[in-house]
């Protein structure tokens, strides 16, 4: 297989179910930013963190490549006519999203209260979380943006929300694992 087609030289893509649609369209803007958000797991996946931290990430990954197809499947060409789905794409459970909250409960439970604000950083792996987490709700707003012109599945939205605060918990544990101080955010006064 060639990873070079040359159909989208001209700015289009097409999108699983055949339609072509102009490369900046919210859809692919969308599934565009889940493959970044993907990239950035990888990244911190390859740093020297926990196993379990690192199991997760593989299954977040996963999930995320699920998400992407959904995102990435034309609604109208998804169902045949009798209202059998076309295209064999997997889903995004329940138990997905109940697994990143059970997850961040474990992590919360070994962690420090949180009084104030956290500005990112810390370290490296610390700085990549956090990355991460904002090009997560990146493409939250994205999905949420094309669910007001296309109704997506609710828990693609769903998902995307809770994995950002997944990423956001799992940078606090990894300051907490690597010694990295977490620096609060205290307001300057003004005056």
């Amino acid at each position: 297989m060639k990873i070079y087609t040359k159909t989208g030289d001209a700015g289009t893509t097409a999108l699983f179910g055949g339609t072509r649609v102009p490369k900046h369209n919210i859809r692919i803007e969308s599934y565009g930013t889940v493959d970044e958000l993907n990239s950035y797991l990888g990244l911190i996946r390859t740093q020297e963190i926990d196993e379990r931290s690192k199991e997760i990430l593989v299954h977040i990954q996963d999930r995320l490549f699920t998400l992407g197809a959904i995102l990435a499947t034309d609604p109208a060409k998804a169902m045949l006519k009798s209202g059998k789905e076309r295209l064999n794409i997997p889903k995004i459970k329940e138990e997905d999203i109940v697994l990143l909250e059970n997850e961040m409960d474990r992590m919360n439970d070994t962690l420090p209260p949180m009084t104030h604000f956290i500005l990112p950083g810390g370290n490296t792996i610390v700085s990549s979380c956090h990355i991460a987490r904002t090009v997560c709700r990146r493409a939250e707003r994205r999905a949420t943006l094309l669910n007001e012109n296309e109704p997506i599945d609710e828990r693609v939205l769903k998902y995307l929300n809770r994995l950002s605060d997944y990423l956001f918990v799992l940078a606090r544990k990894l300051s907490k694992d690597t010694n990295a101080e977490e620096t609060q955010w205290i307001p300057e006064k003004l005056g």
